[in-house]
């Protein structure tokens, strides 16, 4: 059972690609926790946007498998 990561902007950059596939976690808090500490990510949870299969959604949601996570950064245009 697993899900499939996507990383954008600069949590791509700090991950050096573009989407992982792991094993299914228990939640999405515990999630970006682990990718946190093997990326070296900085952001804090709370400057996150996620999204799971396209859609945005709450933290709180439970990870199904096959689902597709998304953790969105704050981005910043010209």
């Amino acid at each position: 059972m697993s899900v499939t990561v996507l990383y954008f902007a600069g949590l791509r950059e700090a991950a050096g690609l573009g989407e992982e596939q792991l094993d299914r976690p228990e939640s999405l808090p515990a999630l970006y926790a682990t990718l946190r500490e093997r990326h070296g990510f900085t952001h804090g949870q709370n400057q996150l946007r996620v999204a799971c299969n396209g859609v945005f959604c709450d933290w709180q949601r439970v990870p199904a498998d096959g689902d597709v996570i998304a953790f969105i950064p704050p981005v910043s245009g010209g």
